[in-house]
């Protein structure tokens, strides 16, 4: 009761930081309040100091940030939010009308990204159901394509497609459940897509499990057996699933700018613009809340799964051998990506042939040209070397930040319950205010949220991992903290963890595009990736290449990633492991025995983990 309590305090004081941070936005950023509400009123308004004055008079911004900050938080008691600066419109009502919305698309997408992760895993199912996985390797490549799509560009194709030329959906605005249907599809696919490959890379370690041998020589049904490892499987799963719940909420807005969409992130963000603080405090407040809610029902559905095992240390490790991976495809696909850098390195990004304006492929330009009749294969190249340098960087520090923080997940916890909340764009907006513009602001906002679904999965597998039965074992045979610590923990969580890591390098990738997208990050002329697609998107219809080249870079470098995760495995055992193995059980390693019998002739004992 007493963690419970301290752990609640801690998350209240994380999300009132917040929101305080977000109260002083505009005078953390240096700009005038006034002013901003003033052009987002009336553009065409003439700026005099009277003018000025009076909306602040309108505002009381005289009062200063935090009295207005005081003012607001006292209203929250009774429900009242404040009123919009912009509008004039009483804030509640407004933000829990987009709440509804994001959740409703919330919903669909996650029954789409089910139905994906269900048929990327379908095959490892219906063969580990008959013990047939031998050999059995991760999902292909195709589910690695599907996860590195661009929401953006997914949404702005399904939109062109299927909404307008084909006219079976519509794709504009939001009036019924036919509105969620294609927004929930740009956004459910890719989220199924790395759902899909994390449970896929689980499944062989639960059909190895003793249980699982023991059902499928009882006969019991496959569908059973498949069922139950599904079961062991998902709670290492579910705080990621959490992440993609409230991601999907607030993060959604490049889809809900794209369809018209009124919801949470798309009013977010507009708050955030036009600096209406009232509406954005109340927003941000409601995606902490969500993200809290969805903490806690992973958390609950973790222990309803698991059962006492989880408390009592009786769980069977989920690590198996594995096989090793494909050598060959990650080599064609790196080179493949070389090939495509090296070809348009020598080209002119910033060359203009007016003449050859959405000129398609040939000979003279491989990948077309784009609206300026600049050459996309130059483009694509230059822009590679900041994409992809930089999204390596970013995803070895998330790495190594998720891994630590995760190793201490009641410190961790509750601030990646809290900066999970935040849309990615919101924290570019307060890493600007903070830090200024330039070049590395949407690095360093990608980096500040990046790191969260890897610490959960870290925490994930390392509270079952000290449930299971060999760490039981070897903790009574006297293995210290240290030990178990670098010799059974470490080597179970990090592996998993670097391929989750290495499968969302796409993401990250796309996390920046999706910054130039908005006109958050890189700026014209750079020939960054996002912002190639930003450009470009416009004429999609008329030159597809112009997008579809960097789009096809982009799937290219998720196939990469994908297939060179397939090669971080867990070491193997040395000899010295083999010696003590006992039929049938997991054999400890032979300096932890010693140790465990010297401390038995002892009768002394040392700390456990």
């Amino acid at each position: 009761m007493r963690h419970q309590a301290v752990t609640l305090l801690w998350r209240a004081g994380i999300a009132a930081a917040l929101v305080c941070a977000i109260g002083v936005l505009p005078w953390l950023s240096h700009t005038d309040p006034a002013l901003t509400v003033l052009k987002a009123r009336s553009a065409d308004r003439d700026l005099t100091p009277e003018v000025l004055a009076d909306i602040r008079a309108q505002l009381g911004l005289e009062k200063g940030p935090f009295q207005l900050l005081g003012d607001w938080l006292g209203g929250l008691w009774h429900g009242d939010a404040g009123r919009s600066w912009i509008s004039g419109s009483e804030v509640t009502p407004a933000v829990l009308q987009a709440l509804g919305v994001s959740l409703l698309l919330m919903a669909v997408a996650l029954a789409v990204a089910a139905g994906t992760a269900a048929l990327i895993c379908a095959r490892t199912l219906r063969l580990g159901a008959g013990q047939r996985l031998d050999g059995r390797r991760a999902a292909g490549s195709g589910s690695a394509v599907l996860a590195a799509l661009p929401e953006f560009l997914t949404a702005s194709v399904l939109a062109t497609v299927v909404g307008v030329q084909l006219g079976w959906l519509p794709a504009l605005g939001w009036y019924g459940f036919q509105w969620t249907i294609l927004p929930a599809l740009a956004l459910g696919l890719p989220a199924g897509a790395v759902l899909g490959r994390l449970l896929d890379d689980l499944l062989p370690g639960a059909f190895a499990e003793p249980w699982a041998l023991a059902a499928t020589a009882r006969g019991l049904p496959g569908r059973t057996v498949a069922r139950q490892a599904l079961r062991r499987c998902l709670p290492g799963l579910l705080p990621n699933t959490g992440l993609f719940v409230v991601g999907i909420t607030g993060g959604a807005v490049t889809v809900e700018q794209i369809y018209d969409i009124p919801g949470l992130g798309r009013t977010t963000l507009q708050a955030a613009l036009a600096q209406d603080l009232p509406v954005l405090q109340a927003g941000t407040l409601a995606l902490v809340l969500l993200a809290g809610v969805a903490a806690a029902l992973a958390h609950l559905l973790t222990r309803l799964l698991i059962g006492p095992a989880l408390r009592d240390g009786a769980l069977p490790s989920p690590h198996r051998p594995t096989p090793p991976a494909r050598r060959f495809l990650p080599f064609a696909y790196g080179g493949l990506l070389l090939a495509v850098i090296a070809a348009g390195l020598p080209r002119d990004p910033l060359a203009l042939a007016t003449a050859e304006r959405l000129a398609a492929p040939s000979g003279a330009h491989p990948f077309g040209t784009d609206a300026l009749g600049r050459d996309v294969l130059a483009r694509v190249a230059h822009g590679a070397l900041d994409t992809l340098l930089l999204a390596l960087a970013i995803t070895a520090v998330t790495l190594l930040t998720g891994l630590a923080l995760g190793l201490l997940p009641r410190l961790s916890g509750p601030v990646v319950d809290t900066v999970t909340a935040l849309p990615p764009v919101l924290v570019a907006l307060l890493v600007t205010a903070i830090v200024g513009s330039g070049g590395t602001t949407p690095a360093l906002a990608v980096a500040a949220v990046a790191w969260t679904p890897l610490a959960a999965h870290t925490s994930a597998l390392l509270r079952q991992e000290r449930a299971a039965l060999h760490l039981t074992a070897t903790r009574a045979l006297g293995a210290g903290r240290w030990y178990l610590l670098r010799h059974e923990l470490l080597p179970a969580v990090v592996p998993p963890v670097t391929r989750h890591a290495l499968l969302r390098l796409p993401g990250v990738a796309l996390a920046l595009a999706s910054l130039a997208f908005l006109g958050l990050g890189a700026q014209p002329p750079s020939p960054e990736w996002g912002l190639l697609l930003a450009e470009n998107q416009p004429y999609a219809e008329r030159a597809p290449w112009a997008v579809l080249a960097p789009a096809a870079v982009l799937a290219l470098l998720g196939a990469l990633a994908v297939t060179a995760a397939g090669g971080v495995r867990r070491r193997k055992r040395t000899t010295a492991d083999e010696a003590t193995d006992v039929p049938g059980k997991r054999s400890e390693p032979a300096e932890v025995v010693t140790a465990g019998r010297g401390l038995r002739r002892s009768g002394s004992a040392r700390r456990s983990w």
